[in-house]
């Protein structure tokens, strides 16, 4: 297992030490009007990745709480970004050589090799001073080799889940192999080569195999991996060869034999990996923290819209609860659907704040009025219950409320709910009704709203409140 770990994205959010968002980093003096087409990428790689923390800052407190692994791996991107920091994760099965690979690398233990597979646990961020690399421009500039759990480890879905996070945020994929792939290998490369990064499959532990086998294993991967990987980046290695005996002659003539580990063979790897970077080391940084950010945007904005849609639900729902109960308790008629539009313009309201638009009383008055002139026969039917209660709350001098409570409240709900859909619809959409309309826009939620179920939900609340409430249940009482 390595001594060093730098990152590790559940810890506390880091402090980005990178320059404040109005700056970049030079880049070898070149003038902005002179810069290559690679240092263009990177600043707007750059600017990305800076604009999606703001769209982080800019959430609100629940969505921070529930985002918070995400904003740190980004402020561990913009930092990786600023300094120039390549990194190449090492990805694999089990017992395939991966820690012994980088330790051949590195040209020292860094990493814990056991004879037993699946000893790496955790991811490991080990610097590989050794590589001879630097970005142009980028004094800082280092490669990190990452070491990873095995893809396949048994009861390590967890680990596996935070191997792929972390190819997700590499600029380079090792892919080790020690033989043929099997079907897991092949799933979980056609898989990575899928996210548009440089992926050099290395065929470790070469040396286990006789001249005709590798001729025959390298025919075999050359054809499997058509099209997916480039022949130049199958490269073979021998991370650790196993012990060999050396028979050595000694002054006196008697000889005598001594196993020994032969010095491992990376050469070829590291030469394919100079070949990549120095061709697209700038371009590649800027790339994948350009997919990196923008894949994180994506997450802001569908999280927002998650919860801002259960909240609206539930503040739709509220409302329409609380105009039914209101409605139905109501002994005066003329009240019922005076205070049943005020509670139609508070819900709307609080739909406009879930949803970060502001609008005046006057503006949301008007936005509840073209729902209901747009809902139609909904609202008829609402009101035709309203006028039958009216009539007989006004004959029982309001005894008439125990008599009508359900089926009006329920009405009452019933077109609130409505109007609340209707207005989670504009509100979702900036404000606007789009290309559709009103009328289309309530119909189509008309059409897709279980009325018996709404209004029946309704009429359980109002028959909890009903009995909640001593006064409706001596009036109920009474009318007995």
């Amino acid at each position: 297992m390595s001594n060093e770990s730098n990152d590790n994205p559940t810890s506390e959010l880091p402090t980005s030490s990178a320059p404040p968002t109005d700056q970049a980093p030079a880049l070898d003096s070149a003038s902005s009007d002179a810069l290559h087409a690679d240092d263009r990428r990177y600043l707007d790689a750059l600017q990305s990745v800076r604009h999606t923390l703001d769209r982080f800052r800019g959430c609100s407190e629940q969505e921070k709480e529930l985002l918070r692994r995400d904003l740190s791996q980004l402020q561990t991107m913009e930092t990786k970004l600023t300094s120039g920091r390549v990194e190449i994760v090492v990805f694999g099965e089990i017992s395939t050589g991966k820690s012994a690979l980088i330790n051949a690398l590195v040209g020292k233990a860094v990493t814990q090799v056991d004879i037993q597979g699946g000893w790496t646990k955790e991811v490991w961020h080990v610097a590989w001073d050794g590589a001879g690399y630097r970005i142009p421009g980028l004094a800082d500039s280092e490669v990190v080799l990452i070491d990873t759990p095995g893809i396949n480890e048994v009861g390590g879905a967890d680990r596996g889940e935070m191997a792929q996070d972390t190819a997700r945020q590499a600029d380079v994929i090792l892919f080790v192999i020690d033989s043929d792939l099997n079907e897991t290998e092949y799933s979980a490369l056609v898989a990575l080569a899928s996210v548009n990064k440089p992926i050099i499959v290395v065929l470790n532990k070469i040396d286990l195999y006789s001249p005709r086998e590798r001729e025959r294993l390298d025919e075999i991967l050359e054809q499997r991996l058509s099209g997916i990987i480039a022949k130049e980046s199958i490269v073979e290695t021998s991370a650790q060869p196993k012990e060999v005996e050396y028979i050595i002659q000694q002054a006196d003539g008697t000889e005598r034999s001594e196993w020994r580990n032969p010095p491992a063979k990376v050469e070829d790897l590291k030469l394919r990996l100079l070949e990549v970077l120095e061709e697209d080391g700038l371009g590649l940084l800027a790339l994948n923290a350009a997919m990196y950010a923008a894949d994180k945007s994506d997450r802001v904005a569908s999280l927002k819209v998650k919860i801002r849609d259960h909240r609206a639900n539930q503040t739709i729902w509220s409302f329409a609860v609380v105009k039914a109960t209101a409605v139905a308790v109501n002994p005066l008629p003329v009240y019922d659907v005076i205070g049943g539009s005020a509670v139609d313009v508070a819900m709307l309201r609080a739909l406009a704040h879930i949803y970060g638009i502001e609008m005046t009383w006057s503006n949301i008055e008007k936005l509840v009025t073209s729902i209901l002139q747009a809902a139609g026969w909904a609202i008829t039917a609402e009101l035709g219950t309203h006028a039958i209660s009216s009539v007989v709350k006004t004959l029982t001098l309001g005894w008439g409320t125990v008599l009508t409570a359900l089926p009006q409240g329920g009405a009452a709900g019933y077109g609130s709910y409505i109007v609340g859909k209707a207005a989670k619809y504009y509100f979702e959409h900036g404000a606007s009704w789009g290309d559709e309309g009103p009328k289309t826009v309530v119909k189509r939620i008309l059409e897709e709203t279980d009325k018996k179920s709404v209004v029946q939900g309704l009429k359980d609340e109002i028959q909890k409140k009903l009995h909640l409430n001593r006064h409706a249940s001596g009036g109920n009482e009474a009318r007995r």
